[in-house]
């Protein structure tokens, strides 16, 4: 059942416990607020500044478990933190491990200190769940999928423009890499898995797929330096550098170049130009 005081109250609570940093926000000079404003819970959980007042105030309806999940995520809520949220909101809360979207907020507080590095944090099965403003501007956003393409593997076997951001000659390698990594999370997960209906999805799909799909091949590593093509600065050669969150198979992919080299030159001038003019380059 929900309860509309104590979520009101709990929010508020945790507004007021967080500090701009906490959160990947500039602090800025004339602060005054101890904690966080509402406006800056509004634009990190997507909502308006007057819906989150209404929320602490515990006035209008419930809201949605849609609202609930972005309220969690926006203020780096933990998991125990999280399923008290929907609790309160009168909903059962999301499944955790494997299969959850929701980022702990330690990994959240990495990726918010990366501001000047390409990086991203995905699931298991290669589903952006969030990237970094340079990020963006080096593959486009990743986020914006729904369904099966959330997925990169899928994306690779069912979208040719997915694979004009990677230079054509690993494009062999990075098939294998990806049929080679979902049959391996099929094994640990089991044939009623996500992974295995995804697997299931690509075979009806791709040709190509399907015949990576029936060597059984396992244990295909990624090529470094990953080589990425972008729209205007050409091929960049990036070190991947990966941390895992166990607890929900997330991973955090960290984009660096040698000092000194082409790719080193590039990626600062990609974190000047931003993605300013990406967006207009991929959709045209």
């Amino acid at each position: 059942m929900v309860d509309l005081v104590a979520l009101g109250d709990f929010l508020r609570h945790r507004r007021e416990s967080l500090q701009p940093e906490d959160v990947g926000m500039p602090r800025g000079r004339r602060r005054r607020t101890s904690g966080l404003r509402r406006e800056e819970v509004a634009a990190l959980c997507h909502m308006s500044s007057d819906y989150c007042a209404r929320l602490e105030r515990a006035q209008g309806p419930q809201p949605s478990e849609q609202m609930i999940a972005s309220i969690a995520q926006g203020l780096h809520l933990s998991l125990d933190e999280r399923d008290h949220l929907f609790h309160l909101a009168g909903y059962p809360p999301p499944a955790r491990g494997t299969g959850s979207d929701h980022i702990s907020p330690g990994m959240l507080r990495i990726l918010d200190r990366l501001a000047d590095t390409p990086a991203e944090i995905v699931t298991e099965l290669g589903e952006t769940l969030r990237q970094t403003r340079l990020g963006v501007a080096l593959t486009g956003d990743l986020t914006r999928y729904s369904g099966p393409a959330r997925s990169l593997g899928y994306r690779w076997f069912t979208d040719p423009e997915t694979r004009a951001r990677y230079h054509e000659d690993d494009h062999e390698q990075l098939s294998r890499m990806f049929a080679s990594g979902l049959r391996e999370i099929v094994g640990r997960r089991g044939p009623d898995s996500r992974a295995a209906r995804l697997g299931e999805l690509l075979q009806s799909r791709s040709e190509e797929f399907r015949a990576l799909w029936r060597t059984h091949e396992v244990g295909v590593r990624p090529v470094e330096p990953k080589r990425f093509r972008h729209p205007e600065l050409g091929t960049l050669e990036l070190q991947c550098q990966t941390l895992l969150d166990p607890e929900q198979s997330h991973l955090l992919f960290v984009y660096t170049a040698v000092p000194g080299s082409e790719s080193h030159e590039k990626l600062q001038l990609l974190s000047v130009i931003g993605d300013q003019d990406i967006t207009a380059a991929v959709s045209d």
